[in-house]
């Protein structure tokens, strides 16, 4: 059951990262904020290739990072439809020095602390990510490269996943701390935050959310 929890939540988020993909290039943008992409990126890296977990986790890991790469040629080939006032040098020394930031913090982590399945790391991205999808959408003021479903979807995979791991691991993740109970909370709210925030952009753009996937 645990299995079939886990994979269906991955599927999900593929299905996020596959209409992500779909409306960058309908938007002619990208859809993830750079600093996401680079955790995401290196996260699916690690425990795809380097610390791979079991089937039929590790193919819905490389799966997604394959998916990641579709979105980074969005944001290197695209990226200045966003940053019209940055130099290329610039830009991709940014790029360049989180992406290597990025990949180190969560190497180091999992080496020093044994977090072979990422559960710690996986976590703290996605609350970094409920908080950079908000962030995205304030500083362009606009919807492009999202849509409601893209939202919902990425609220329920990290759902999923939350409750998969509060049924069979409640003792270890819950209930010796209440951190991940906190954590958790915070995603979902952050989460619900947005779909509310894409909701009153696009009515406000004059834009039909639930027929725009």
């Amino acid at each position: 059951m645990f299995t079939l929890i886990m994979v269906s939540s991955g599927i999900l988020w593929l299905l996020a990262y596959i209409l992500i993909i779909k409306r960058g290039f309908q938007d002619k943008t990208y859809g993830m904020p750079l600093v996401a992409i680079c955790g995401n990126i290196s996260w699916e890296f690690i425990f795809s290739f380097i610390y791979p977990h079991l089937a039929p986790h590790v193919y819905v890991n490389i799966f997604a990072f394959s998916l990641d790469l579709i979105i980074l040629f969005q944001l290197l080939f695209i990226w200045q439809n966003e940053f019209k006032g940055l130099s290329k040098k610039f830009f991709y020394t940014i790029f360049i020095s989180i992406f290597v930031i990025s990949f180190y913090i969560m190497f180091v982590i999992t080496y020093r602390y044994r977090d072979l399945y990422g559960v710690k790391l996986a976590y703290g991205q996605n609350l970094l990510m409920s908080i950079l999808f908000i962030t995205m959408i304030l500083n362009r003021n606009s919807i492009k490269g999202q849509s409601i479903y893209i939202a919902i979807l990425k609220m329920l995979g990290t759902a999923l996943t939350s409750v998969a791991f509060y049924i069979f691991f409640a003792r270890e993740f819950y209930e010796n701390s209440i951190f991940w109970s906190i954590l958790y909370t915070l995603i979902f709210l952050f989460d619900i935050i947005y779909i509310f925030i894409f909701y009153q952009k696009s009515r406000k753009q004059a834009i039909n959310p639930w027929t725009r996937a």
